[in-house]
């Protein structure tokens, strides 16, 4: 398996399917900015009311041969492992990227279990061998990285800008982050206290600017 995170944003996508695995796909795909077409005869309440306000493009009929040409990644998410398979072997012929709910063997792709906090995303994946330890393991990560994480994150953009005017090259840059992102420092974060870990981060580049 090789990890890499995709920029989907306003790369059009297909789903294939109607139901709950499908509704759950859809939304990911739209949390990512990905422009979303939705192929299936029936759907969810909420896939329907997604496709009313035009968050997504539905087409309501099963899928046909011929249906997925220019997709940068189709999702095979029916109730059919038969139509999963023809429409993921269709959507590789394509050039897509595919991910198939059953049979998973004919994916180019898994989707790891996931926590989002801002900017800062947390995945955990299991190679599909325990998508039930995957969803454990998220659930620990939601409650040990709360929301306070994505406004850090914001934080500490703004100062990495900040130090690369008052450090002289990359080298210092990377050492001084070695130092200061401490656990002191991550435990005022997992505490919200995001103003006492800035300044003990601001403390720490005089320090080091005297050392340096």
């Amino acid at each position: 398996m090789y990890p890499i995170n995709l920029d989907i944003k306003g790369r059009f996508c297909a789903v294939v399917g109607g139901g709950p695995i499908a509704l759950r796909k859809v939304r990911s795909l739209l949390q990512a900015g990905a422009r979303v077409l939705l192929i299936a005869p029936v759907l969810t309440v909420d896939l329907a009311k997604l496709a009313a306000t035009g968050q997504i493009v539905w087409q309501a009929k099963k899928y046909e041969s011929g249906d997925l040409k220019g997709f940068f990644i189709v999702i095979c998410a029916t109730n059919d492992p038969a139509v999963n398979a023809q429409a993921a072997a269709e959507s590789k012929r394509e050039g897509a990227l595919v991910n198939v709910v059953e049979p998973s063997a004919l994916s180019d792709f898994s989707v790891p279990a996931q926590v989002q906090r801002g900017d800062l995303l947390l995945t955990v994946s299991t190679g599909g061998k325990s998508p039930a330890l995957a969803r454990q393991l998220r659930r620990e990560l939601e409650h040990e990285f709360g929301d306070t994480y994505g406004a850090w994150l914001e934080r500490l953009a703004a100062l990495r800008r900040e130090m690369k005017f008052r450090l002289e090259n990359s080298r210092q840059r990377e050492e001084f982050w070695r130092q200061a992102l401490d656990v002191q420092v991550l435990e005022l974060v997992k505490r919200g206290e995001l103003k006492r870990a800035e300044a003990k981060i601001r403390n720490a580049i005089d320090s080091f600017r005297s050392e340096s």
